[in-house]
């Protein structure tokens, strides 16, 4: 069961941030011995791909966080972000961790599912955050894209951390996500009737 929150947790960090979850797994499994990456991943530890990752992020970091380049970054990394979740998702979720012993005989019969699974997650994750950001923009004429950016950044670390550390926790993370998921669209549903209401007054008018 932990591999899957391991999993789960790095493939919706990815979703917030493509290159987070991948550069911790690259230099924890590097430089610590917190995690054991299986020999199809331990390309993630080196130098060259975590320097790389590392300028990635850098970019991204920068462009996610000025207001409508943050669309124009969204709208690319809408085939990124799968992707890199389910990297993170099949290397999370088959190594060897602190609280992992046995990573293998979860998905032994079946290695293309944590894969599939990591992508499908971290589509969600960013197609949420995808839509959310336009609405925060909107809110705040721009002012706020830098600050949700980094609350997103921030996320992306601390789901990866906890993922690899402490895999449990990653369940209180998803029951926010839920009840996250349950206001924002509320929110918006009540946003659309107010300004159907505003537009039906005028007509009256």
């Amino acid at each position: 069961m932990f591999e899957v929150l391991t999993g789960t947790g790095l493939a919706a960090s990815a979703g917030l941030n493509a290159y987070i979850p991948l550069l911790i797994l690259g230099l924890l499994g590097r430089y610590t011995d917190l995690i054991d990456l299986p020999s199809g991943w331990t390309w993630l530890g080196n130098g060259w791909v975590i320097a790389i990752m590392a300028v990635l992020l850098a970019v991204e970091m920068v462009a996610d966080k000025v207001p409508l380049v943050d669309h124009i970054n969204d709208v690319v990394h809408t085939v990124v972000r799968p992707t890199a979740g389910g990297l993170a998702f099949g290397a999370g979720s088959s190594s060897e961790t602190v609280t992992v012993s046995d990573p293998g005989s979860f998905f032994s019969s079946h290695q293309w599912v944590p894969v599939v699974t990591g992508v499908l997650l971290a589509l969600g994750v960013h197609l949420l955050k995808s839509a959310a950001r336009p609405v925060v923009n909107a809110a705040t004429a721009g002012f706020g894209a830098p600050v949700a950016s980094t609350a997103e950044d921030a996320t992306s670390v601390v789901i990866s951390l906890v993922a690899v550390i402490l895999p449990v926790l990653v369940l209180v993370f998803l029951v926010g996500l839920v009840v996250f998921i349950f206001w924002f669209v509320r929110r918006r549903s009540e946003r659309r009737r107010e300004r159907e209401a505003a537009r039906a007054a005028g007509f009256r008018v």
